[in-house]
C-alpha cells in the first residue's frame, strides 16, 4: 500500500520544445525505469491561470502527450492520464479544504509571485488561492512518496507534507488507538516487535530520520499483517494515529540549463523556443540565425564564447573536444561563427530525430494516443476509488 510511486504533472501549454524536455522529460524517461511512475496532464491547473481563455486546453493537451511518448515516455513502464477525467482529485481538494488554515495557503511563495508576474491577469480567485491544494490532493489522491521537483518547488512538496499530517492528526485517531497499536506490535513477532519499538523510540525522542526510514521498511517488509494493522503502525511510529496519506519526499532534479535561441530560458512567451519534432530545415535556420558574441562583426574579429548564446547550446550538445575546437576557434577568429554552429545543428537533429519517428504513428493515427490515456484513466482511478474510500471513512461520510 506504502509502495514507492513516482507523481508528476505538467500543464497543458501545447507543444513541447527543448526545454521542457531537457528540464522534465529526460528525467521522466529515466524514472520510469526505476519506480512506478503516474504522469498526468494538470488541466485543472491550467484553469487557475488561463480561466478566461479555456479553449485551447483539449488540443493543447493531446499534443502535450504526443511530446511525451516522442521523448521516450512509454505507457507500458509508466501510468498518463488526464487529471480531470479523475474526479476523486475534486473530492480530496474539496475535503482537504474545510480543514486547511487559510494563511497556509497564503504563505505559499507562488502565491504573490504569480500575482506580481502576472498583473495582467485577475488572480484575486478562490481556485488560484487553492491550487497548491489541489496540487497536494494529485499527490496524496495516489499516496506517492517521491515527486520529482527543481529546488523552487520544494516548499511545494512541504505544504503537501503539513497537510498530509494535518489530516493524518485530525482524522487518523480512532478509540482505543494506543491499545489497539500495541496489539499490532505483537503480530510483528519478537524480534521485529523489539526492533520496531527501538526504532519508534529513536524517531520519536530523538527525531532521526533515519530510524523512520527504517521503521518503514521493516513494516513494508511484514506479510502477515492485514490492512488495518500496518495502517496503525505507520501512524504509532510517527507519534500520530492511522497514516491514511503518505507524506511525499521531493526527488530533487537538476535545474534545466537549456537557454533559448536568444541566452535568454527558453519559454514561449520570449519566442525564442526549438520545439520537439519542429521541421529539419526549420531548426537549421533558427540555430544558423541566432545572435552571437556583438563583437564579432567581422570574421576576422576575435570573440569570447562567454558572451555568445550558441556556447550555451554547446555546453549541453558537445563533448570536451568540439569545446574546446569552438573555445580556440573564436577567441582566435579561426572559425566563424556559422562553423561554431554546425556542431550544435547537427547535435539537435540527431536529437530529435528519434522523436520525429516515434511520433509519426501517433499523429497519423490520434485514437492510438486516446486509447492510451482512457487505459491510464482507468489505472489511476483505481488507486484513487482506494485513497478515498479510506479517507471517507476516516472523515465519517462513508455511508456504505
Amino acid at each position: 500500500m506504502y509502495a514507492e510511486r513516482v507523481l508528476s504533472g505538467m500543464r497543458p501549454t501545447g507543444r513541447l520544445h527543448l526545454g521542457h524536455y531537457h528540464g522534465v522529460l529526460a528525467n521522466w524517461v529515466k524514472l520510469q525505469h526505476e519506480y512506478p511512475c503516474l504522469f498526468f496532464v494538470a488541466d485543472w491547473h491550467a484553469l487557475t491561470t488561463a480561466y478566461d481563455e479555456p479553449g485551447t486546453i483539449a488540443q493543447n493537451t493531446w499534443d502535450m502527450v504526443v511530446d511525451w511518448l516522442a521523448a521516450g515516455v512509454d505507457p507500458s513502464q509508466a501510468t498518463l492520464f488526464i487529471q480531470s477525467r479523475i474526479p476523486e482529485h475534486a473530492e480530496l481538494h474539496l475535503l482537504m479544504s474545510m480543514m486547511t488554515p487559510l494563511g497556509w495557503l497564503e504563505r505559499v511563495p507562488t502565491y504573490k509571485d504569480q500575482q506580481e508576474k502576472m498583473t495582467h491577469k485577475d488572480l484575486t480567485t478562490y481556485g488560484f488561492l487553492g491550487y497548491p491544494l489541489l496540487q497536494a490532493a494529485d499527490i496524496l489522491i495516489y499516496r506517492a512518496d517521491k515527486v520529482p521537483v527543481g529546488e523552487d518547488q520544494v516548499p511545494h512538496i512541504e505544504f503537501t507534507r503539513e497537510i498530509a499530517r494535518r489530516f493524518n492528526h485530525l482524522y487518523g485517531r480512532e478509540p482505543g488507538f494506543e491499545n489497539k497499536a500495541r496489539e499490532s506490535v505483537k503480530k510483528l513477532g519478537s524480534k521485529r516487535a523489539k526492533l520496531y519499538e527501538e526504532l519508534r523510540t529513536r524517531y520519536q525522542e530523538r527525531g532521526e530520520q533515519e530510524a523512520l526510514d527504517q521503521g518503514h521498511v521493516l513494516l513494508n517488509e511484514t506479510q502477515n499483517l492485514s490492512l488495518g494493522d500496518k495502517e496503525r503502525l505507520f501512524g504509532y511510529l510517527e507519534g500520530g494515529g492511522k497514516m491514511i496519506l503518505v507524506e511525499p519526499g521531493a526527488l530533487l532534479t537538476e535545474a534545466s540549463r537549456m537557454p533559448g535561441l536568444d541566452g535568454q530560458k527558453m519559454s514561449k512567451s520570449y519566442g525564442n523556443t526549438i520545439t520537439l519534432r519542429e521541421d529539419e530545415e526549420s531548426i537549421r535556420k533558427k540555430i544558423r540565425t541566432m545572435q552571437t558574441d556583438p563583437r564579432r562583426v567581422r570574421r576576422t574579429d576575435p570573440g569570447d564564447p562567454g558572451q555568445c548564446p550558441v556556447w550555451e547550446f554547446h555546453q549541453i550538445y558537445s563533448n570536451d573536444e568540439v569545446k574546446a575546437w569552438v573555445r580556440q576557434g573564436c577567441t582566435s577568429a579561426g572559425i566563424g561563427c556559422l562553423e561554431c554552429k554546425q556542431p550544435v545543428i547537427d547535435a539537435v537533429l540527431q536529437e530529435q530525430e528519434p522523436m520525429r519517428e516515434r511520433a509519426r504513428m501517433y499523429e497519423e493515427d490520434p485514437q492510438l494516443v486516446r486509447n492510451i490515456i482512457a487505459d491510464g484513466c482507468e489505472k489511476a482511478r483505481k488507486l484513487t476509488q482506494e485513497t478515498m474510500r479510506d479517507v471517507r471513512q476516516a472523515i465519517g461520510v462513508d455511508y456504505s
